[in-house]
């Protein structure tokens, strides 16, 4: 029982993690014009005085990232076993595995040894058209990306976040406000970069590919502060998470095989 509480009290650090990092990407834009992304965000933050801030986004990538895998295996979340539930429970593993790779890179900087090289999605996208059939994966990929974006659009419209959170949090208006707009915004930066990927897969140039910061560098003014003030309700509204987010954390019961 103790280490699952403990396993949903890291959950909920990754939940105000990634709030904060979002905050970053939106203040580096809105006051600097600078665009980034997650990984960017948390160079920015390397600093002998934010060690313990990148322990701490360790850890608690490392757990949501665990989480999201555990409710993609487990369906700890109870999606179901239908179509609908399944592209969600795919959408759950995709997670899982970007912030367990952000956790890997807040590891290495905490270590000293750099976030990784930049042009991340370029890089993947050359590695991807070198395997054969690689522009028709990069078009497959694109085409998940952008229906990521779709129904993130789709949660903001529904609200349906809402039904995730602690009644206390839920029946906020400005909550509901925050997630919609917040939501709404990432949609946005997920369909762009989806359609860099689909450029990238049509023209066979992995130069083609970016990720939210390319996203947000190409959007134009001011539908770029937009976004991003969007980025910052997003931001908030996980830390809302942080705190009121229902978490099934998956139990020995939930394992296929008792152990």
């Amino acid at each position: 029982m103790q280490k699952r509480e403990t396993f949903e009290t890291l959950t909920r650090v990754g939940f105000a993690a990634r709030g904060f990092l979002y905050l970053v990407i939106a203040w580096l834009l809105i006051t600097a014009g600078r665009a980034s992304d997650l990984s960017g965000a948390m160079e920015f933050l390397a600093t002998d005085r934010t060690k313990v801030l990148l322990f701490a986004m360790v850890a608690g990538f490392l757990a949501y990232g665990l989480w999201r895998l555990a409710d993609a295996a487990l369906d700890s979340e109870g999606h179901g076993d239908d179509s609908k539930g399944m592209i969600k429970r795919g959408g759950a593993a995709g997670s899982g595995i970007i912030y367990l790779f952000l956790a890997y890179q807040a590891y290495k900087l905490l270590n000293g040894s750099g976030g990784g090289p930049g042009g991340g999605t370029q890089e993947g996208a050359q590695k991807v058209l070198e395997l054969p059939g690689g522009s028709l994966l990069l078009g497959i990929a694109a085409a998940i990306l952008f229906g990521a974006g779709v129904w993130q659009l789709i949660k903001a419209a529904k609200a349906s976040f809402l039904k995730h959170l602690d009644q206390r949090a839920a029946n906020e208006s400005w909550v509901k406000l925050f997630g919609q707009l917040g939501y709404g915004a990432r949609g946005v930066v997920f369909m762009v970069t989806g359609f860099f990927l689909a450029k990238a897969a049509l023209s066979d140039r992995a130069s083609e590919a970016g990720g939210m910061e390319q996203a947000l560098a190409w959007l134009a003014h001011p539908i770029n502060l937009i976004v991003a003030a969007g980025l910052a309700l997003f931001g908030i509204f996980s830390l809302v998470e942080a705190r009121y987010r229902i978490i099934h954390t998956p139990d020995r019961s939930d394992l296929p095989v008792h152990v």
